[in-house]
């Protein structure tokens, strides 16, 4: 087993689902939330995510065999917690070189390392993303809380690559009132797309 394989990272938990938000809504994929987090989102819904040393330390290798023995899809979410507060490029390499298609979901808040075909920017006023994280992403998947974020994901939306996706999605606790916000707001913005947590409505993971 290889040093890379040896690395070991906090998995707070896995399981495979359908994807609920941005640009891959509805399709299948397997989810790796790894534990640690210091943005401080006060509306977080997974805040256990947060203390890295609350979850067990799981190797690469483990890693990417619960992957293969519970998924049917070659879609892999990496999320958290913070997840670019790591080191990702041994655990993505063994994911692409397993024939899998990896994914991150983070704050940018942290320069990315792994290699990755799709990169979920979700920036968060708690701890600003830096300039290299936006620079790689993919989509820009800006959750609206108030109606002053979104003159917040117009700023942000000058900052990414012209080729990265805009999203905007209601917080949840407030869903009902900001998603019609959301919906008048791209009508009159169409380089705008809406963004629903599908899976709660659901009532799904």
């Amino acid at each position: 087993m290889s040093n890379k394989e040896l690395q070991r990272l906090p998995l707070m938990e896995h399981f495979y689902t359908i994807q609920g938000e941005g640009a891959y809504t509805g399709h299948a994929a397997y989810f790796l939330r790894l534990g640690g987090c210091n943005v401080g989102c006060v509306w977080c819904d997974v805040k256990d995510s947060w203390d890295a040393n609350a979850h067990p330390q799981v190797s690469v290798e483990h890693l990417t065999t619960l992957v293969k023995e519970n998924s049917e899809s070659k879609l892999v979410v990496i999320t958290g917690g913070e997840p670019a507060m790591y080191n990702l490029h041994s655990l993505t390499d063994k994911l692409q070189s397993s024939g899998y298609q990896t994914h991150i979901e983070t704050s940018g808040a942290y320069p990315i390392q792994g290699t990755f075909d799709w990169i979920t920017l979700s920036p968060k006023k708690f701890k600003a993303p830096v300039t290299s994280a936006m620079d790689k992403a993919n989509e820009l998947k800006v959750v609206i809380y108030n109606k002053s974020d979104f003159a917040w994901a117009e700023e942000h939306a000058k900052q990414v690559n012209k080729s990265c996706k805009l999203f905007l999605q209601p917080e949840w606790s407030k869903h009902e009132k900001m998603q019609l916000l959301i919906f008048e707001y791209v009508k009159e913005n169409p380089q705008w797309q809406i963004s629903l947590q599908t899976h709660k409505y659901l009532g799904v993971d």
